[in-house]
């Protein structure tokens, strides 16, 4: 008997599928994506939403073998989708090689990561679908697909949110491995943010600005990760914003543990070890949480920063730890990063009640601005369904994509009715 589906990785949510099934094989998972009336694929299940859920099949891919290979001459790392980025990292950090970005976790996979848009931080770093080269899917035809970039289809293959079919093989670009040094500092007005939002974010390759919205004047942190072989930051442009250096480890939530963070103290370490906030082996961020971020064209800073701040005391009651970064433009046609982008994003108390009857009142202020939700998080989605053609061009190219590679419509669910795919 197939095991039941479960929840999600916060617990907010119980899949609604009928079972779950892990295949060992290819040919095994062409017969299950073949023979599912309704089917959907699932990743490490850290969506907080219904993105992944289906009434029907839900398919798992851990226990597919595991591909992991370095293609040296070609610069990718050929990886089951089914890995999480940490299993990969640590892997390829033994032979040399290391990716562009990582996510704020590495406890995702890959497939489920980018099929979502999920980003790190960076104003030279896109979402971690444009460092895929290449995807292989099996369809719901169970044929075999391959995808990769200069493909007329490119451009829907990564972030996909799942239409198309089951990714067993994420090619990944990889280039030589690097140290970074993580550096956590005090002391940052909003004001200043505004004012020089150049400077805060140049202060070092990675950058994340941190809030709980209970001083709505001030940040509480900003975390500064910097590449030892091509540092960006300076003395200088600390000074000039104001900062202080930590006077020890911390943790990005108030009472959380320092120690399940990754090293701060500007001791350099492998990229793997200091990209990430939260390290392999401790449960990520708080555990029991939600999550909701919105990306925002980078020029809106200013009027989205007013408005968020405008409503720190509401946010202040439900925020845990609320984050603030930079993702350069993607080319994918479903990313949330269209052009270059400011991510606001938000981990919430697991009051889901609370939480939706919030969502809508700080999407009316960010709309205008053309902010984008992030796929795999609480968002209000009919808001969204409203303003899709405007935000995503090349939506009719990605159903025309899906309708190719899906044609019975098997991959279809509430979800993705509900944004207007």
């Amino acid at each position: 008997m197939a095991p039941a589906p479960g929840r999600t990785w916060a617990g907010n949510l119980a899949y609604s599928a009928g079972e779950l099934v892990e295949p060992t094989s290819i040919d095994e998972l062409a017969e299950v994506m073949g023979g599912a009336g309704r089917v959907r694929v699932l990743g490490s299940r850290h969506s907080f939403n219904r993105v992944a859920d289906t009434t029907g099949t839900l398919v798992g891919l851990r226990r597919l073998p595991t591909e992991l290979e370095v293609d040296r001459g070609r610069g990718v790392v050929r990886a089951g989708a089914g890995l999480t980025y940490g299993e990969v990292g640590v892997r390829i950090q033994e032979e040399g090689w290391a990716l562009h970005a990582m996510a704020s976790l590495p406890h995702i996979t890959v497939g489920g990561a980018v099929a979502t848009g999920s980003h790190g931080s960076g104003d030279g770093a896109a979402s971690l679908a444009e460092g895929v080269a290449a995807v292989e899917i099996v369809t719901t035809g169970g044929e075999q697909v391959r995808l990769e970039r200069g493909d007329p289809d490119f451009g829907g293959a990564v972030v996909s949110l799942g239409m198309l079919g089951a990714v067993t093989v994420v090619e990944l670009e990889v280039e030589p491995t690097y140290d970074v040094a993580q550096t956590v500092y005090e002391g940052l007005t909003w004001d200043r943010v505004v004012e020089d939002l150049d400077a805060v974010t140049g202060l070092g390759t990675s950058v994340s600005v941190f809030t709980d919205w209970r001083d709505p004047d001030r940040t509480t942190q900003v975390w500064v990760k910097d590449r030892v072989d091509r540092p960006r930051g300076g003395d200088g442009a600390v000074g000039a914003l104001g900062l202080r250096p930590a006077d020890g480890p911390r943790h990005m939530i108030r009472g959380g543990r320092p120690e399940h963070c990754t090293p701060q103290g500007g001791v350099p370490g492998p990229w793997l070890d200091r990209l990430p906030h939260f390290r392999m082996g401790f449960t990520p961020s708080a555990g029991e949480e939600l999550q909701s971020e919105w990306l925002l064209p980078r020029r809106a800073v200013g009027p989205a920063l007013e408005q968020l701040r405008g409503m720190a005391g509401e946010l202040a009651g439900l925020a845990l730890s609320a984050e603030m970064r930079t993702v350069s433009r993607g080319r994918q046609w479903l990313d949330p990063a269209q052009e270059d982008s400011v991510a606001f994003h938000v981990t919430w108390r697991r009051d889901q009640p609370a939480v939706e009857a919030l969502l809508p009142r700080i999407e009316e202020g960010l709309e205008p601005l053309g902010a984008r939700p992030h796929w795999g998080k609480l968002f209000d989605e009919r808001a969204l369904a409203r303003r899709i053609e405007e935000l995503y061009p090349r939506r009719g190219r990605m159903l025309e994509l899906a309708a190719r590679l899906d044609p019975r419509g098997a991959l279809r669910n509430d979800y993705l009715e509900r944004v207007g795919l």
